[in-house]
């Protein structure tokens, strides 16, 4: 029966049995209390993992840019504006508004180039007066005298006769004649500003609009410049108002906003449009109406309250560009040939449409508008209450919507997948797309989808990314632990053709490798506590041996213990496979070095006894058998064949031998420049009849071209024909000699030699002796 602390609880226990019980408790709840720990971390670490650290980040950075709305930003944010002014340009008014008189290039081939004599563009305004026009406003600057007056003509005709001159001089002046006309009309002047101090720019007293401000100075966000192009004196003080032609473009060059007003000299000035408003209203005053965060709206009456941005610009909404609804032609109304309904009630505008007087703008329903109509469009929007608004909030919005779908992006592409959450992608984009078109056309409302849209994709396609990263990673780590046992080569070929994978082989000529430990058992002695440590001691082994092994192109066949079997020539297709097979052998005796300096150092630390590892190598060419081979349950890619089983048989002779490296005839023969090798025997290896040439690799070219080396193999040529000439006294004296100049460590060689020549001394073989050395070990 289980009894509880509780239970017990009137029990007297002495203070050693509730010592025990406080350490079993105080235990038991540190351990369910770093479980809980472990697996609420566990389970955040895993919640942030699968690229969500990096999203956030990106989410976070993409905020701070929206915020600080770089000029790119910008300028992907209006254009998409502009599309939509493409898609549906704001309809013509029915009746229209507003007229342009246009110089165009007919009226200045017919009635000359510009400036025209003002006495002509004061008939042209006295003609737009008498048709019943509402307002005429000029978009020109008439900030010189008219030279074509009278009295400047004749100053300035030094050919005339006195009597002309004076004549000429006493009649009236052109600007007189525009004045006179001037004051009776209601039109409005253009003036120009500039960021700059202009030569010519007027000085004297402004004629200004009655302004007020409801709410803060607006000034401080209003456009500032330093001066402006004025009309000549006599014709502002003759006209009912004067407003600034000046227009803006944006950071990319496209005019789409502009500004209701501007400041010069601490004075307030309207722009052209609600200049033309204000006059045709009864000269009523203007307000600008501001907050702290700048100018709201500009208010002429309760009819007209014309919303703003800050900066007190108004957003453009144009109508689709037709000449024959908004245009007519100068020539035609100087000489009266228009019909006055084209006129009547209308706000009229004279500016030019000719490429010559250089008045041509980029807006975003035509790249090359005269820069009159953009004012007709303005006007015609604050006339028809069509503004283009952009509301104060739109950026919080923006962002909000933005941060709500890159959290859901950060939540559901790495839990549900790339797939799935495509379609949520598609349903954000498509919603905010939709929502903006429809603030747009029903609102006139411009709402930014490329800040959140972009966001969106942007988070999905990085995480995404992110994602397929990680599953290349775990898919290269699975690669990475099946590697050990196959080449990668093998890897992407059983990847690209899985039909691989079955039981069957070819025989093709390749080169295999037997390399063993040294002396393994008495080394494994040391680990009989230790089977970790000996675990750890093969690993440091093995590992840089395959690389070496691999990055010769070689194929890891298995590892048999301490020993391994390798393949070269297949499954990729290696022409230098006897090459690669004796450059790996020579790789790793030098990376044997590093190993023991490892392993030395170890067992300096854990107080052992340090037993360097040498081994013992094998290399065979020949043809042999290679492909899957074993049951349909399981099989390996594996060698088979004659070739395999010398190659075994040669590793295990390096011992008797006393060379690090065996190789055998054939290989040789198909590497004999390449490298520097140094015959061992002709011997009948155990299991075998037929007898081989084995020989041992020294080097590479290095060695190959060593003088030294030259006169050895020379020396040692001329031993192996005298041995297997049965010569046994110039063998021996050869022998000695060889002994005396090699430097390559092959004292083991000419011991055996020695051994052997005493041997045939005493009891020579018979005289057919073949020089066969027939292994009776393996």
């Amino acid at each position: 029966m289980a009894v509880s602390r509780a239970d017990v609880s009137d029990v007297p226990i002495d203070d050693e049995v509730e010592s025990i019980w406080t350490r079993l408790t105080k235990r038991f709840g540190q351990r369910r209390e770093s479980a809980v720990h472990h697996s609420l971390w566990w389970h955040i670490a895993h919640w942030f993992g699968h690229g969500r650290w990096i999203g956030i980040l990106v989410l976070l950075a993409l905020g701070v840019l929206r915020g600080v709305d770089p000029l790119p930003v910008e300028a992907l944010r209006n254009r998409t504006f502009d599309v939509y002014q493409q898609i549906q340009p704001r309809p013509f008014p029915e009746p229209m508004q507003t007229l342009i008189v246009d110089l165009d290039e007919e009226s200045l081939s017919e009635l000359g180039q510009w400036p025209w004599p003002r006495n002509l563009v004061a008939q042209m305004l006295a003609n737009l007066m008498n048709m019943g026009a509402a307002v005429v406003g000029f978009d020109i600057l008439f900030s010189e005298k008219d030279r074509m007056s009278p009295g400047e003509f004749a100053a300035s005709s030094p050919l005339l006769d006195k009597e002309t001159r004076e004549k000429l001089s006493k009649l009236t002046s052109n600007d007189v004649i525009f004045a006179n006309v001037l004051k009776q009309s209601r039109a409005v002047l253009g003036q120009s500003g500039y960021h700059e101090l202009v030569t010519g720019a007027t000085q004297r007293k402004f004629k200004k609009a009655p302004f007020a401000h409801k709410g803060p100075d607006p000034r401080p966000f209003i456009p500032t410049l330093a001066s402006m192009i004025r009309p000549v004196e006599e014709l502002e003080r003759a006209t009912q108002g004067v407003g600034m032609i000046t227009v803006y473009s944006d950071s990319d060059g496209v005019v789409r906003r502009v500004p209701m007003m501007v400041e010069v000299a601490n004075s307030v000035f309207p722009a052209l449009s609600l200049e033309m408003l204000r006059v045709g209203l009864g000269n009523r005053p203007f307000l600008a109406v501001s907050n702290q965060d700048g100018v709201q709206e500009v208010i002429l009456t309760k009819q007209f309250r014309i919303p703003t941005d800050r900066n007190g610009n108004t957003w453009v909404y144009f109508t689709a560009v037709d000449r024959e609804k908004r245009y007519v032609s100068a020539k035609d109304v100087i000489s009266g040939a228009i019909d006055k309904e084209r006129v009547a009630g209308k706000f009229v505008l004279i500016g030019t449409s000719a490429m010559g007087l250089k008045d041509i703008r980029n807006t975003p329903i035509d790249p090359a508008l005269p820069g009159v109509e953009v004012h007709a469009n303005i006007l015609e929007t604050i006339l028809t209450k069509t503004y283009l608004r952009r509301p104060g909030d739109s950026l919080g919005k923006e962002i909000s919507i933005a941060l709500v779908a890159g959290i859901l992006m950060i939540i559901f592409v790495p839990l549900i997948g790339a797939g799935l959450t495509l379609g949520l992608v598609v349903v954000i984009v498509g919603g905010l797309i939709g929502y903006s078109w429809l603030q747009f056309t029903d609102n006139h409302t411009l709402f930014d989808i490329t800040y959140p849209g972009l966001s969106t994709m942007l988070l999905y396609s990085l995480l995404t990314y992110t994602s397929y990263a990680e599953t290349a990673k775990e898919r290269k780590q699975v690669k990475g632990a099946f590697g050990q046992y196959l080449s990668p080569a093998l890897l992407e070929q059983l990847a690209d053709d899985p039909d691989r994978l079955q039981l069957g082989g070819e025989m093709k000529e390749m080169t295999i490798m037997f390399s063993d430990i040294r002396g393994f058992t008495t080394i494994s002695e040391q680990f009989k506590e230790d089977p970790q440590g000996l675990t750890k001691l093969i690993n440091q082994f093995l590992t840089p041996m395959t690389d070496m092994i691999m990055q010769r192109k070689g194929t890891i066949d298995k590892y048999m213990g301490d020993c391994i079997m390798a393949f070269w020539n297949a499954p990729m297709e290696d022409e230098d496979h006897a090459k690669h097979a004796c450059d790996s052998a020579l790789a790793m005796f030098t990376a044997l070095e590093g190993i023991n300096d490892d392993i030395r150092r170890d067992a300096e630390e854990e107080g052992r006894k340090f037993f360097p590892l040498n081994v013992g190598i094998g290399v065979n060419s020949g043809d042999v058998v290679v492909g899957n081979m074993g049951s349909d349950q399981r099989f390996d890619y594996s060698v088979l064949g004659d070739a395999v089983n010398l190659s075994a048989r040669l590793e295990g002779q390096s011992k008797n031998y006393g060379v690090g490296i065996v190789v055998g005839g054939d290989t040789v023969r198909l590497v004999p420049d390449d490298f520097a090798f140094i015959e061992l025997d002709l011997i009948a290896v155990k299991g075998k009849v037929e007898a081989v040439r084995i020989f041992t690799l020294l080097g590479a070219d290095e060695v190959v071209g060593d003088p030294d080396y030259q006169a050895f193999q020379a020396k040692h040529i001329e031993l192996i024909d005298s041995y297997r000439g049965q010569d046994w006294t110039r063998a021996k004296d050869l022998a000695k000699e060889c002994r005396a100049i090699e430097t390559y460590g092959l004292g083991a060689l000419y011991d055996l030699y020695d051994e052997r020549l005493d041997e045939y001394i005493a009891d020579p073989p018979p005289s057919d002796w073949d020089g066969v050395y027939v292994a009776t070990s393996k």
